[in-house]
This record gives structure tokens, C-alpha cells and sequence, in this order.
């Protein structure tokens, strides 16, 4: 088994192109299956039947846990057991037909456009890490960044002249989408600071956001800076990823359809694109109200048009 592990990383990293965060949790889950399926023993693979795998499931139930973290831990069994198939170790996947627990699908947490502005100009002062923080904020909403696509950014990723940026996101897959007027600006201003930040060893040449050391910052960091503004929000809340759900709800407020939502978020499904914006009831009804003809009065269906 360790050799058929060692394998699944390998393709999880070369074919898969998986983020070394999701090549760790995937490991982790699937190791807490093994020893839970063969607690006493070597593990087998051959020997795993889907009541097994239920077994497994149900322990996670009366542990807890989620239905949401449970789909999770199963997807990375089952992402091990197809690999086992494709590459011939095994000639039945176990996993195929065991079904992944139903979850909730709330709706996504997002800022309203007056807590949006808060949080992005709440960062203040003239020197380098605050205009680096409100550069970083702005352009996690004016262009519906990821974490992980933020701090990945490199200086030579930016387009100035044409205000787009290009970012890597998930599976590798390379986008350009524009930063927004407001991003471009505090972008601007932050990178003539940039110089500013420099630890003993000098500093990242290529990062676009930088820590104090000079080093590129971290996604760690990036979720502490908005957790130190969150006060500024009055809806209370706020995570970077509430920053990326305002931008595709806003936009989609603003009369952008999905398909130009789902380039911009870099989604490779529309169907995630339409879990991740939502309408306000209100102004879906009061649109419906204005526009439908079912929804007018007599008199007003009869006037002329």
C-alpha cells in the first residue's frame, strides 16, 4: 500500500496538478480510512468491499462530523480507488457505487456593497504595509480572487496599461480578467511602496504582495487582515472568501450574466458559478413587478406600448 500511495501522490502532483494543500488533506483522509478499515493489519486494498467503506462512513457520523466534511473525506477515497483501477492494482473499485451523503446547499455568505467598500478602505495610512493591505483588498474584490490566486501573484502577472491581471487558479489553469478601476489605482500606489519592504535577505523579486520581511505573503496572513478589519463591516462577518462572493453577486446585481461571472471566477463548471451569486429576493420581485406582463395591472397591460 505505501507504494500504491506514493503513486497516487505522484499523480495527483504531475497529472492532476493539485495544490500541495489538497494533495495533504487528500493523504490525510485516505490514511484515516486505511487504519479504520484495517486498524490490526496491513492494508489491502483488494480487500475493501463498499459495506466497508459504509462501516467507515457511519463512524464518521457518530463522530460528528458533517455531511459536508464526510462527502470530503469519501471523495478522497474514491479519487484513490479510480487511480487503483486506471492503473490496473485493482479490477473492481469498491467505491463506485457507495453514494456521497446529501448536504445542505446554504446560501453563499457575501458582503452587501456598502460593507464591501467598508472593508476594503479600512486599512489607512501613507506607508507601505497599509497600502499594500488596501491594494490586496481591493483587488480581492474588484476581481473576485481566491486566497491561494492572491498571494500567488507576481509582479509580471499585472497588465497596467489594460488593467487586467493574469492568475493562476485551480488545476493551473491561467485567466485574465480586468481588476476594476479602484483595484488598478491602490495597485499602482502600492507598487511605487513596494521597494519599502526588506528583511535581511532583501526581498521576493517576483511577489507581487510582500510581508514585512520582504517574503511573499501568505494566505495565513492575508486571512488575518481582514479578521483585524471586520469591525468595519456593520452586517457583521467577513473572511477574504465573502470578498469573492460580492464581487460575482455584485456583478450579477449590475446586470452581468453567469457565463461572464464563470470566466471571471475562473470556474470550470456554471453550475458552481450559480451556487456561488444569488439575487436579492426584493429586487428580483420588484424587477419581475417593472418588467413581466403578468405581473402589471389591467390598466397598465392595456397601455399603448
Amino acid at each position: 500500500m505505501p507504494d500504491a500511495l506514493a503513486d497516487f501522490r505522484d499523480y495527483l502532483t504531475a497529472e492532476k496538478r493539485a495544490s500541495p494543500h489538497t494533495i495533504t488533506g487528500y493523504l490525510r483522509d485516505i490514511s484515516a480510512f486505511t487504519a479504520h478499515a484495517a486498524p490490526d493489519a496491513p492494508f489491502d486494498p483488494a480487500a475493501v468491499t463498499p459495506l466497508a467503506i459504509r462501516r467507515w462512513m457511519a463512524s464518521l457520523y457518530q463522530a460528528g462530523l458533517a455531511a459536508p466534511t464526510i462527502a470530503r473525506k469519501l471523495a478522497a477515497v474514491k479519487a484513490l480507488f479510480r487511480f487503483l483501477v486506471r492503473t490496473g492494482a485493482l479490477d473492481v473499485d469498491p467505491a463506485a457505487r457507495v453514494r456521497s451523503p446529501k448536504q445542505p446547499k446554504p446560501a453563499p455568505r457575501a458582503l452587501s456593497a456598502d460593507d464591501a467598500e467598508r472593508l476594503v478602505q479600512a486599512p489607512t495610512g501613507d506607508g507601505p504595509v497599509g497600502l499594500r493591505d488596501r491594494a490586496l483588498l481591493e483587488l480581492a474584490y474588484g476581481a473576485g480572487l481566491r486566497v491561494s490566486e492572491l498571494v500567488g501573484l507576481n509582479r509580471a502577472d499585472l497588465s497596467l496599461d489594460t488593467g487586467t491581471v493574469r492568475v493562476t487558479g485551480k488545476g493551473n489553469k491561467t485567466r485574465v480578467v480586468p481588476m476594476g478601476r479602484m483595484a488598478l489605482l491602490a495597485v499602482e500606489t502600492w507598487l511605487a511602496r513596494r521597494g519599502a519592504l526588506q528583511g535581511p535577505d532583501g526581498q521576493d523579486p517576483y511577489a507581487l504582495f510582500l510581508n514585512q520581511r520582504g517574503g511573499r505573503l501568505s494566505a495565513r496572513s492575508v486571512q488575518r487582515l481582514v479578521a483585524s478589519h471586520r469591525p468595519a463591516c456593520r452586517q457583521g462577518g467577513a473572511t477574504p472568501h465573502w470578498l469573492r462572493h460580492a464581487c460575482a453577486t455584485h456583478m450579477l446585481g449590475s446586470g452581468a450574466d453567469l457565463r461572464t461571472i464563470q470566466e471571471q471566477l475562473g470556474h470550470s463548471r456554471l453550475a458552481t458559478t450559480q451556487r456561488y451569486t444569488h439575487v436579492d429576493l426584493a429586487k428580483l420581485m420588484s424587477a419581475y413587478d417593472g418588467a413581466h406582463p403578468r405581473a402589471r395591472s389591467d390598466d397598465d397591460a392595456r397601455e399603448p406600448a
